[in-house]
């Protein structure tokens, strides 16, 4: 496998940037010097920006492909929407669309792919087949079984915070104090995860922007990224052609794309570390130009 290896800033601490490094399966994520860019692929018919566009495995496992030579540091690949109002599929309709992808990805790419998922069957498979990280919407509260096979497979996972289900997270959320409950919730499956023997140390937070959120609510998280980064785990941000977006400029989800870059760059210059994104090659500017610039 690849590796994804760089050297920590001894600024970073000063600068705000997290400089925690995680090393697994042959690969190496060194936090701070530079923002990392998962790049999305959504192998489903019902996504809310590219829904039905890589449903076909070919063409998934040409878009994944284009997305690392685009200059992504990770590829997430996902098999269920979870785009408000969706409808969940089963575990075995979620392995039918992903696994043919992550089988025909291996030797074909040098990064590694994450698995987009809920469900802890999913994850399994999907690690046993080539992935290798979790990246769970529900912070390893939709599923007992995941945390232990985070556990077990010795892999990394992103614990994002969810309001409610997506079928049902927009309907009028309501915190009394956002930041404080999100930062609640991470520590909260912090501890899920440590009691399954998960390594603690391989754990990456997102705060769910539009999991269960008004624009002020997402506004505020991204003003409030320092917060979520006290927790001492690094953090990524995923506002990629978002709704919040298109509230604020008045645009459909295809013509989101410099509001997504502004929202980037202020995430990145508020400390995160990761940022997930469909315009790769776009955003690798944004983070390059962010990164000289903030780091």
């Amino acid at each position: 496998m690849g590796q994804l290896v760089m050297t920590r800033s001894p600024k970073t601490r000063e600068q705000g940037h997290s400089d925690h490094s995680i090393l697994w399966n042959g690969f190496r994520l060194d936090f701070g010097r530079r923002t990392y860019i998962a790049g999305i692929l959504n192998c489903t018919p019902d996504s809310f920006s590219d829904g039905g566009l890589y449903l076909d495995p070919d063409k998934a496992v040409s878009r994944a492909i284009e997305i690392a030579d685009e200059g992504a540091d990770i590829i997430d690949i996902g098999g269920e929407s979870t785009r408000p109002g969706s409808i969940p599929v089963s575990a075995d309709e979620e392995i039918r669309r992903v696994i043919p992808v992550i089988k025909r990805l291996k030797g074909r790419i040098s990064i590694p792919v994450s698995i987009d998922t809920t469900k802890a069957a999913v994850a399994r498979e999907a690690i046993e087949n080539g992935a290798s990280i979790v990246n769970d919407v529900t912070g390893l509260r939709g599923d007992d079984a995941m945390a232990r096979v985070v556990a077990e497979c010795c892999v990394p996972v992103v614990i994002m915070h969810m309001k409610g289900t997506p079928r049902t997270m927009q309907d009028r959320p309501v915190y009394k104090d956002i930041v404080s409950e999100i930062s609640s919730f991470f520590k909260g499956s912090i501890e899920i995860a440590r009691r399954a023997g998960v390594d603690v140390e391989k754990i990456i937070l997102d705060p769910g922007i539009g999991f269960g959120k008004t624009l002020e609510h997402n506004l505020k998280i991204l003003r409030s990224i320092s917060s979520f980064r006290s927790i001492g785990r690094p953090i990524m941000i995923g506002v990629s052609r978002k709704s919040f977006l298109g509230q604020l400029i008045g645009t459909d989800v295809h013509d989101r794309l410099l509001a997504t870059a502004s929202s980037v760059a202020v995430a990145i210059a508020g400390g995160a570390d990761i940022i997930r994104v469909h315009d790769v090659r776009q955003m690798r500017e944004v983070t390059k130009v962010t990164d000289s610039i903030c780091r």
